[in-house]
């Protein structure tokens, strides 16, 4: 199990547990007091016509209970602090866990799953935590309380007490066994659930586009019923527990009345006894009762916290060097030798004997076909991959001795799925430089060819974006990213296929606006569109994961069959459109 990542917890809130567990034992120590003092009043004050004497023992009874209400409401508010201050640490933790993940792990986790850990599982570990300091422990300090204090009272009649514990353990035992499968289920069963419901809200354009609603609520049914009967199904296994539990002990209480009684008549008992006897086999059910729904929470707490541990316990495979070198200045030249790249250890290369490099300053273009692994390659330069053999250099230096954090500082990226954040747009733009001036933000914009766009909305760069910036369209999203990227001022800046969405006018203001005021970026750019690239110091061809050309666009066309090929399909079919 993978449960050592608890123990950090445990020394943080150890104090406050056991202050709040030290109440509830005060508070148990009363309950279990009140029935015996009980019995006092009525073997002896009522019995003798002790008018002083019940109001003696009765004065005692409310001061105890006043005790014990102080030392309930103690015990609550400890519990709720500990418990509440556990969960909004875990599920920090995990989050902060997550985001340090590789883009491999998280891919295969899965989203949905990642999201259930983060909610339903840490409420379950913390609702588990809440209990313990609330009748989890009560529970079995009452019921061994309730024994101990049967046996004071009388021996023969505590016997009764003690012979339903072994019975009750076996059937707690079945419970434990029973239910911990069922709740891993239901679980796995919530992610499933989560996951369809994160796919709809993600794909809510595509699905109104192609008027898929019939098949997204059959998707949703499916899985919720599937929620729907494994709880179902888990519920009606564990229902008979506790009525079995309740029978058991009100047998106890028949033959406590029955023996009881017999001894009462034979005057071997008093009536006040048998009194706090039965108040002590209620208290034992009570306690019993509660020690079912303890394994019921504990094995859901267990199954959630095995499920958050494997988070915990995954290794990233992104290795930071203990005494990694720090770049005083980066200048810009990039080099990769002999890199080879794939996904997993028994799955194929997706980068084959990569080989290339690009001085400082220089515009390096990538071209090739859907699927060759032009946006992998760049994926591994800010090292959310690292290359399964060979070595990727910036300024000389393998990145994998660079300090991770300012190598990624060092680069900018739009990607090919543009990202927008809940926000203004001023707001987004800052996510490439937290402290950007007004005047960075207006430049970023204007080089990005997004200023003119922005300002024509009311509300300007204040102009609130809804989630994932649906109120955009494609290519002013695509503009937004860009100057979220130079706002950066990085050494290098990467476009995947980031223009794709905007016209060729205004990709070619954007390319101008990188030329003049990013002379010493070191810029590369994966294209689709052949114009695009057609004016870039280097051209890297790619094909099946491998490069299959180096050179400049007129150099290209006459030694590259691929290349060529792309030019006059593109070039070619748009000129004869214009001939037509």
């Amino acid at each position: 199990m993978n449960l050592a990542y608890l123990k950090k917890y445990i020394q943080r809130y150890k104090v406050q547990f056991i202050t709040a567990l030290i109440f509830l034992i005060l508070e148990a120590v009363v309950d279990l007091i009140q029935p015996t003092i009980m019995s006092k009043i009525v073997d002896v004050g009522v019995k003798n016509r002790d008018i002083n004497y019940v109001f003696k023992l009765g004065g005692l009874m409310l001061f105890i209970t006043f005790l014990g209400a102080i030392f309930a409401v103690t015990r609550n508010i400890k519990s709720s602090k500990v418990s509440q201050n556990f969960g909004a640490d875990l599920r920090e933790d995990l989050y902060i866990k997550i985001q340090r993940l590789s883009l491999e792990d998280i891919n295969e986790i899965q989203d949905a799953t990642l999201i259930t850990r983060l909610t339903n599982d840490v409420n379950q570990m913390q609702n588990f935590a809440h209990g313990l300091m609330r009748v989890f422990v009560k529970a079995p300090i009452l019921g061994i309380g309730s024994v101990i204090m049967a046996f004071i009272l009388d021996f023969k009649m505590g016997l009764i007490l003690l012979g339903i514990i072994p019975i009750v353990g076996i059937v707690v035992f079945i419970n434990l066994k029973v239910s911990y499968p069922i709740f891993v289920n239901i679980q796995k069963a919530i992610d499933k659930v989560n996951g369809v419901i994160r796919e709809y809200l993600s794909g809510i354009r595509v699905v109104k586009a192609f008027n898929r609603f019939k098949y997204e609520e059959a998707r949703f049914k499916k899985v919720n019923e599937e929620l729907k009967d494994v709880t179902t199904e888990g519920i009606r296994k564990l229902a008979l527990f506790s009525p079995i539990v309740s029978l058991i002990v009100n047998i106890g209480i028949v033959l406590i009345l029955w023996i009881g009684g017999i001894r009462v008549n034979a005057g071997n008992l008093e009536v006040g006894k048998i009194i706090a006897l039965i108040n002590y086999m209620t208290q034992l059910l009570f306690s019993l009762v509660m020690v079912i729904r303890i394994f019921n929470m504990y094995v859901r707490a267990k199954a959630s916290a095995e499920r958050i541990g494997e988070i915990f316990s995954i290794e990233n495979p992104i290795v930071v060097k203990e005494n990694p070198i720090s770049l005083d200045k980066v200048e810009g030249n990039l080099e990769f030798a002999n890199v080879y790249f794939k996904y997993h250890e028994n799955s194929r290369y997706v980068l084959e004997d990569i080989n290339f490099s690009i001085n400082s300053g220089e515009f390096l273009a990538i071209i090739g076909s859907t699927g060759s692994g032009k946006s992998t390659l760049i994926n591994l330069i800010p090292r959310l991959y690292d290359p399964s053999k060979g070595v990727i250099k910036i300024d000389g230096i393998d990145i994998k001795d660079l300090e991770i954090r300012e190598l990624r500082e060092s680069i900018a990226i739009v990607p090919q799925n543009i990202l927008l954040f809940t926000g203004t747009i001023k707001e987004n733009i800052k996510w490439g430089k937290e402290d950007a001036t007004e005047e960075e933000i207006i430049k970023a914009a204007k080089i990005a060819q997004a200023h003119d766009f922005i300002i024509s909305f009311n509300e300007g760069y204040d102009t609130y974006l809804g989630q994932g910036g649906v109120n955009l369209s494609g290519g002013q999203k695509q503009r937004i990213a860009i100057a979220r990227a130079l706002v950066r001022k990085a050494k290098f800046l990467i476009l995947d296929d980031s223009t794709s969405a905007v016209d060729m006018i205004t990709e070619k203001k954007i390319k101008k606006g990188l030329k003049e005021h990013l002379e010493d970026t070191t810029v590369i750019m994966i294209a689709q569109r052949i114009t695009s690239v057609m004016d870039a110091d280097k051209i890297l061809v790619m094909d099946k994961g491998k490069i299959v050309n180096i050179g400049k666009h007129n150099e290209l066309l006459n030694s590259s069959k691929i290349y060529s090929d792309i030019y006059r399909s593109q070039i070619g079919e748009e000129g004869l459109n214009i001939g037509s």
